[in-house]
């Protein structure tokens, strides 16, 4: 079976449901309050495990009811939690504001992801051992360095999202194989402005990207051959809270299982597809043979 390894963050994710989201100096009523766990990489494993994969998640929790059940989560889903460690004090959290229009605002406390600010003993280990490593931006940068340089050294696949959208140095760009952001992170990195323009600007950088384009579909540029665009199913979306997420992780099986691009880009925006029509990020997340039924080559 393939192995996926993730090395990221996990949040409690407290969500309010509203009609339209508050503007600055504004009080709105919400319809609905939830506590979902989330964070961006406790998403890709657990897309990745529901999608098919073995899964390795490595980061942290802290030592609060939040933690508890954020390991509890992983594990239901199938994701491997020995290398997701237990600090003192509290988890990651995540501040989500949801529209009628399923549009969301984020805001996210790092808590115990904080911590993770390089690779404990056996992280090497787990990652040497995968098929592919996903990456994120939501725990200290030190860390995701260490990952993907560790990654390199083992000739794992290397998969990374952008996000949040900051700057990033050039010996991380050097370990990367696969770059995944979507319009806005793709902005950040090249100021261009044009989906395709800037995709083509990070082939200076990695060799492969993805730039993620929401109901549009993905855009697959590498060196040496022409931009792919493969549109997504058409689809009344609930919540996109996770859905680039939910793409990551399936999209790292697809390619692990050696699926070819479109094939695999296709089948990862089924996945994605399947999380935006129901509400919450990790809850949304499909399992394989729901994945199966809605691809269409």
């Amino acid at each position: 079976m393939i192995h996926i390894a993730v090395l990221g963050s996990t949040n409690m994710d407290l969500v309010t449901y509203v009609a339209k989201a508050p503007q600055r100096g504004e009080t709105v009523t919400g319809r609905e309050f939830r506590t979902i766990p989330g964070g961006k990489g406790a998403n890709q494993a657990i897309a990745a495990a529901r999608a098919g994969a073995t899964v390795s998640m490595i980061g942290a929790v802290g030592n609060d009811d939040f933690g508890a059940r954020l390991r509890d989560t992983l594990e239901h889903s199938g994701a491997d939690t020995d290398s997701l460690r237990t600090v003192e004090g509290q988890s990651g959290t995540a501040h989500i504001v949801v529209d009628d229009e399923g549009g969301n605002a984020i805001v996210v406390i790092p808590g115990a992801n904080g911590t993770v600010d390089h690779l404990s003993p056996g992280d090497e280990g787990v990652i040497a051992s995968a098929d592919a490593l996903l990456l994120q931006l939501e725990i200290p940068l030190d860390a995701v360095i260490a990952g993907a340089e560790a990654a390199r050294r083992h000739g794992v696949r290397t998969i990374l999202t952008p996000a949040p959208a900051q700057p990033l140095p050039p010996e991380l760009f050097a370990a990367t194989d696969l770059l995944v952001p979507n319009e806005y992170e793709a902005v950040t990195l090249t100021g261009r402005t044009d989906p395709r323009e800037a995709a083509i600007a990070l082939l200076e950088v990695v060799p492969e990207v993805v730039v993620t384009l929401g109901a549009v579909g993905s855009l697959y540029v590498a060196r040496g051959t022409e931009p792919l665009l493969v549109p997504a199913p058409r689809v009344t979306a609930v919540d996109t809270t996770g859905a680039g997420d939910t793409f990551a992780g399936a999209l790292a099986v697809a390619l692990a299982e050696e699926k070819p691009v479109r094939e695999a880009l296709s089948w990862a925006a089924a996945a994605a597809a399947l999380s935006v029509q129901r509400e919450g990020a990790s809850v949304s997340m499909p399992y394989r043979p729901e994945i199966e039924a809605q691809y269409t080559a």
